[in-house]
């Protein structure tokens, strides 16, 4: 169905972006010095930021803003993994939440060793349910969702990105995106996109 193959292409971009994202801090990390035992505090305080960064985006994807939802309501045979994932996010926040830890104050040197598996340990995690999403949640979504819910998600969507562009200060855009739980915009016409991929 066009609407499931339009809703997880967009959601593989999204994991795409993510992917980038942990790709650029690990080369980051790997291109400290490494003759020394503690790195520079302001250093690591923006290596710590970059990765909460990741993380937060990692956690309000809309995957699992749209998708995950739809799937818990449409069949119990994804709670396991479900479950699974959430444990891997889990982990990733208690590695993300030591690397934090280990900055403290401003003129404090930060031990390279303790910090460098954290963040390491961290992005493992990340990637692990990256994996784990295209190669048994996507596939399963595909399965157990019906139409109408793939629908739904589109619209989802489509809403979500217009408002988003709309505070981003271009409202015009959100006239022509913005559609209602129906499929219709805001002056109650059919979307078009929608209407042919439904």
């Amino acid at each position: 169905m066009l609407t499931s193959t339009y809703t997880l292409v967009a959601l593989s971009v999204e994991q795409t972006t993510v992917r980038a994202a942990l790709q650029s801090l690990l080369d980051e990390l790997r291109a400290l010095p490494g003759d020394f035992s503690t790195l520079a505090a302001g250093r690591a305080a923006q290596l710590c930021a970059a990765l909460r960064q990741v993380y937060d985006n990692c956690h309000w994807r809309k995957l699992d803003k749209f998708l995950v939802p739809a799937l818990r309501r449409s069949t119990a045979a994804a709670d396991g993994l479900l479950e699974e994932l959430e444990r891997l996010s889990g982990k990733a926040a208690v590695a993300m939440s030591t690397a934090e830890a280990c900055v403290g104050a401003a003129d404090h040197p930060v031990p390279r060793e303790v910090f460098c598996h954290a963040v390491e340990y961290c992005v493992g995690a990340l990637r692990s349910r990256l994996e784990r999403e295209e190669k048994e949640l996507f596939p399963l979504a595909r399965t157990a969702v019906g139409g109408d819910a793939w629908f739904a998600i589109a619209n989802q969507m489509l809403a979500h990105d217009a408002y988003a562009q709309e505070r981003r200060g271009d409202p015009g855009r959100l006239r022509h995106e913005l559609v209602g739980h129906a499929g219709h915009d805001v002056h109650g016409r059919r979307h078009a996109a929608l209407t042919a991929a439904h």
